[in-house]
């Protein structure tokens, strides 16, 4: 009897991940996941273009798994290998992640072990779609393992494919690719909650990195625009001018 009401609980339990947080998980995640299909396939063709192996385009997109740096890395390649400015450029890019770390791992609901794995899978995409998340919800576990489940395995597969049929395809501003990361952000932008604060935090962002990119160049601009970001939106949070916009 014990055995069955267990089992019953355990079937309960299981339903109730499947309900709350994997579908609503693959719900929010496999859009972005389509439109990273094109800009994986163009990391491949580019690392293909460089001299990259199937094997090594793949390695490259497992372990970085940061497809800004990754693409950084890409022009600044060539004989000899510039360590030193590859090594500091994707480390400025990479940067912006110490801030996204910081928001989004008190929203974890999981034990620390658990967060050490999940947010070395934290993308900008998966990040986002978290934070949106946790404005209404838990972000349980099993709801962030989905999200790291699909999207980055589409990253790692179409890289290699990009790489096999992707200088097939010509230059990718023939087809538009060249323009799929920016409209990814631009999706994800348009998702956030209207608000006072998410609007100046948008807006003290998309300003400075403009200027920062003409000044300085990237990827200056990345850091900066993220950095007045930041700043805007705490003080924005700590005068209580958060309330919500009117559509």
């Amino acid at each position: 009897m014990h055995s069955i009401i267990e089992d019953e609980d355990s079937l309960g339990q299981t339903r109730s991940y499947l309900k709350d947080d994997i579908i609503p998980a693959f719900r929010d995640i496999w859009p972005l996941s389509v439109a990273m299909i094109p800009i994986a396939m163009l990391f491949g063709a580019l690392a293909s273009g460089k001299g990259f192996s199937l094997l090594e385009t793949f390695l490259m997109s497992f372990l970085v798994f940061a497809g800004s740096s990754q693409f950084a890395a890409l022009e600044l390649w060539q004989q000899p290998i510039p360590v030193l400015a590859i090594l500091f450029s994707t480390l400025l890019i990479n940067a912006r992640h110490m801030l996204m770390g910081l928001s989004i791992g008190p929203k974890l609901v999981m034990s620390k072990p658990l967060r050490w794995i999940a947010v070395y899978f934290m993308s900008d995409e998966i990040w986002a779609v978290a934070e949106k998340r946790a404005q209404n919800h838990q972000v349980t576990a099993a709801y962030w393992f989905t999200l790291i489940a699909i999207f980055p395995t589409t990253w790692f597969s179409f890289s290699v494919i990009g790489a096999l049929v992707g200088p097939l395809l010509g230059p990718p501003e023939r087809i538009g690719a060249d323009f799929a990361f920016t409209a990814v952000f631009i999706a994800l932008v348009t998702g956030f909650e209207r608000s006072r604060t998410t609007l100046m935090t948008i807006a003290a962002s998309a300003i400075t990195a403009a200027l920062s990119y003409y000044f300085l160049g990237s990827p200056w601009h990345i850091m900066i625009g993220a950095f007045c970001g930041i700043i805007v939106a705490y003080l924005f949070a700590d005068t209580g001018e958060g309330e919500n916009v009117a559509a």
